[in-house]
C-alpha cells in the first residue's frame, strides 16, 4: 500500500562556481548603493513601515482566509516543501537545520508554474500586486531561530502576511524594533536592515512573504533596477530556479510511483 506521504526526494547539490567573485563585488557595492538608493527613496527608510503606505496590504488582509486555506493545503504534507537552505545554498549561514521550508510562487520575478497551478487563488491575488519581486510561504518549525543576517538591497521592501501564527514567544527584531505577527496582520519593513527571527513556541508558524520594489525616484531607481538585474542573471538565483524545478520533477515522479495526489 502506498504510504500517506511520500519520501522526500534528495536535496540538489550545492554548486559553488561563481560564488566567492559575486560574494566579494556585491559586499563591496552593497553599501554604496543603498546609500543612493536612501538618497532617491520616495518613502521613509525606517526599518519598519506602516503596511498601507501601498494599497495592496489592505486586499491582502481582506484576503488572508482565502490564502491561509491554500497554505494548509500545501502543509498537509510539509515533507514535499522544500528546506530552504536546499533550495538556496547561500541561506545556510541563517537557515535553521531542518526548520526552515520555503513554497516559492515567484522568485526574484520568475514564476514557479507549478506551485502557482497548485496555489490559484492565492497566485491570482499576489499577481495583482505592482513591482511583484519575490512572494512565497515560509514556514518555520517550533524551536526555530534566524539569526541577525541582512537582505541583499534596499531597493526592495518585504512584507510578511500572517496565516497561522501560533501562541508563545514568536517575534522578529528589525533594527532597534520589535514585531510580532498575527493572523491577517501585514508587516511592512526594509530587510537591509539586521533582522533576527524567532519560534519559541510547540506550533509551525506559517506566513506569505513578499518582496516589492522600493517606490523611487533618479537616480536610485535606475541603480536599484541594474542591481536587481544583475541579481537575476546571478549563479545564486540561477541555482535557486533550477533547484526548485528540480524538486518539483522529482516530487512528481515519486507522487506517480505511489499514485498519490499532488497535494
Amino acid at each position: 500500500m502506498a504510504p500517506d506521504t511520500p519520501p522526500r526526494p534528495e536535496p540538489v547539490p550545492e554548486s559553488a562556481e561563481g560564488r566567492p567573485l559575486t560574494i566579494r563585488v556585491g559586499r563591496r557595492l552593497r553599501s554604496r548603493l543603498d546609500g543612493a538608493i536612501a538618497r532617491s527613496s520616495l518613502i521613509p527608510n525606517d526599518p519598519v513601515l506602516d503596511p498601507d503606505l501601498f494599497d495592496w496590504a489592505a486586499m491582502l488582509r481582506a484576503e488572508w482566509e482565502t490564502i491561509r486555506d491554500e497554505a494548509v493545503v500545501v502543509l498537509r504534507r510539509p515533507d514535499s516543501v522544500p528546506l530552504l537552505d536546499e533550495v538556496s545554498p547561500d541561506h545556510q549561514d541563517i537557515a535553521p537545520p531542518g526548520k526552515w521550508r520555503s513554497f516559492f510562487l515567484h522568485g526574484y520575478g520568475f514564476p514557479v508554474p507549478a506551485n502557482l497551478a497548485r496555489c490559484p487563488r492565492t497566485a491570482e491575488i499576489v499577481g495583482r500586486i505592482p513591482d511583484l519581486n519575490t512572494a512565497f510561504f515560509s514556514i518555520l518549525a517550533p524551536g526555530a531561530h534566524i539569526p541577525a543576517h541582512r537582505g541583499v538591497t534596499k531597493g526592495l521592501l518585504t512584507c510578511h502576511l500572517g496565516l497561522i501564527v501560533p501562541e508563545g514567544r514568536l517575534e522578529m527584531a528589525v533594527g532597534p524594533e520589535r514585531v510580532r505577527w498575527a493572523p491577517g496582520k501585514t508587516i511592512l519593513f526594509d530587510d537591509s536592515w539586521p533582522h533576527e527571527v524567532w519560534n519559541d513556541t510547540a506550533e509551525t508558524r506559517v506566513i506569505l512573504l513578499l518582496q516589492i520594489r522600493r517606490p523611487l525616484r533618479a537616480p536610485g531607481r535606475w541603480l536599484a533596477n541594474a542591481f536587481l538585474w544583475a541579481i537575476r542573471k546571478s549563479p545564486f538565483v540561477a541555482e535557486a530556479r533550477r533547484n526548485v524545478d528540480l524538486w518539483n520533477a522529482s516530487l512528481d515522479g515519486i507522487e506517480r510511483e505511489h499514485g498519490l495526489d499532488a497535494y
